[in-house]
């Protein structure tokens, strides 16, 4: 009877686990509004991808930004992992090729990404980048999405540097 009880339990379980996997999906498109110190600021796309079920995914971005003078952008193109810890919360590594107008780099983080609840979900990561004629330094990202939908949500998201400035970011997010 207990052997029948807890596989019942856990049959019942498998489909909220499931869930609560997809909520933090890794494949999306994102429209963005960005601004640097709120000096420069412009529109920009970022986008991901899951290889399957395996927890690798890519991902993708570019943002253009413009105070008057000379354009300034930033891309970036990488790979990461998400493993799952629990239904609540992942942790994540990630490798990105980035390019800062002219020079160009590379980026290494490691964070983790949950949900506070159902439709609201966090992120915070530890950056490493090293950018040719920049340096390298050590910066934090930390950012919010709100889903009003199961494909819909709003983010945002701010990266600290104390060197070079914060960058903001403001954006309508399609997950599927």
């Amino acid at each position: 009877m207990k052997k029948t009880l807890c596989a019942i339990a856990l049959a019942a379980a498998l489909p909220l686990s499931a869930n609560a996997a997809e909520q933090r999906s890794y494949t999306y498109l994102e429209g963005t509004w960005g601004s640097i110190e709120g000096d420069l600021d412009g529109f920009g796309a970022r986008g991901s991808v899951a290889f399957g079920q395996s927890g690798a995914y890519g991902f993708g971005s570019y943002q253009q930004f413009d105070d008057g003078g000379p354009d300034f952008s930033l891309g970036e193109l990488g790979v990461g992992y998400a493993l799952e810890l629990s239904d609540a919360i992942d942790l994540i590594g990630e490798v990105a090729y980035v390019d800062y107008d002219v020079e160009n780099g590379h980026r290494a983080s490691v964070g983790v990404r949950g949900n506070f609840t159902e439709n609201l979900e966090y992120i915070a990561k530890a950056n490493y980048r090293d950018i040719q004629n920049f340096g390298d330094d050590f910066t934090a990202t930390a950012g919010l999405q709100y889903k009003f939908s199961p494909i819909w949500g709003v983010t945002g998201e701010v990266e600290f540097d104390g060197e070079d400035g914060e960058i903001y970011t403001v954006g309508l997010r399609a997950s599927f």
